[in-house]
């Protein structure tokens, strides 16, 4: 079976979108209709006139997409595809932490479960968050789930009131600075552009620190010939895609997304053909979780 033909005949049947997020294979994004991060594909898919979102990523970013499109049909194709680093902060955690400090404004990671945005007075996206904390008129703040994030952003505005919740996604936390190193010795004039998820350390030896969005324009606005990359691999399929006279090295083999990579096309064309994987939230945490997110919009 061709599945990409399959998937392309079932999306005008079906009236329905398929989102990518830039960490899916490379099948996964040519036969989506949009790729791009988290946050991004919730909003096009609150503004599509499509009543079937897929939603090619992981569990978050679909919950995301219901809390932004709650009459639209939002599937994952893969239920099992969770994230390592929104798992690690609860609603219970974070309930016990407001008990404790109540005056704390709690500043939320975009990459956190539906449960703890409604928990959280604003959220954020690793292009913005440095800005939006900046207006954030609050002497204690609580950043979560990612410390290596809200450290970044730490240090960039010098806030001295913010507290750093101890999660960190896998992946980029897992970078060291010697690997970037190796290939900065390989490769001496190359651009080593790097994701805020990393650990400081390693965000230190960066020309260019941003979001995996924010890293595809920057490469796409330089005359630059060689960029190392120190976040998932998958950014490299838009990358090479658009720019076929530069040249890409990933900083580590071990920058490879296990939950991402879970999704399969031939999953994407069970899910659209049988439209299973729904996800469902309640009134209340689609209305809860709901509002951080447009005190992020307003403060955009």
């Amino acid at each position: 079976m061709n599945y990409i033909d399959e998937i392309k005949r079932l999306k005008k049947e079906k009236n329905a979108l398929i989102l990518a997020h830039f960490y899916q294979t490379g099948d996964i994004q040519d036969v989506a209709d949009f790729v791009g991060d988290s946050l991004a594909l919730a909003k096009i898919g609150q503004e599509a006139k499509e009543d079937i979102i897929i939603l090619c990523g992981v569990r978050f970013m679909a919950e995301t997409a219901k809390i932004l499109s709650p009459d639209k049909s939002v599937l994952l194709p893969n239920t099992d595809a969770g994230c390592p680093m929104a798992d690690m902060v609860t609603k219970e955690a974070l309930a016990a932490y407001k008990e404790e400090h109540p005056e704390t404004y709690i500043v939320s990671y975009v990459n956190t479960n539906a449960d703890v945005k409604a928990l959280s007075d604003v959220c954020v996206t690793s292009s913005n968050g440095l800005n939006i904390v900046k207006k954030i008129n609050k002497d204690k703040i609580l950043f979560l789930p990612d410390r290596n994030l809200g450290g970044y952003i730490q240090n960039e505005t010098g806030h001295e009131g913010m507290d750093l919740w101890p999660g960190y996604c896998c992946v980029h936390h897992n970078i060291r600075p010697f690997m970037v190193k190796d290939k900065m010795e390989d490769y001496p004039e190359a651009k080593v552009l790097v994701h805020p998820e990393c650990r400081q350390d390693v965000v230190e030896l960066a020309d260019y620190v941003g979001s995996t969005k924010g890293i595809i324009d920057y490469v796409r606005q330089s005359d630059h010939k060689q960029f190392i990359i120190v976040t998932e691999e998958g950014i490299l399929h838009p990358l090479e895609a658009e720019n076929p006279q530069k040249e890409f090295i990933l900083a580590a083999n071990e920058l490879v997304c296990s939950n991402m990579k879970k999704l399969t096309i031939e999953q994407v064309y069970q899910c659209l053909k049988d439209e299973t994987g729904a996800i469902e939230l309640s009134e209340e945490v689609i209305d809860k979780g709901n509002r951080p997110l447009s005190a992020m919009l307003a403060l955009s």
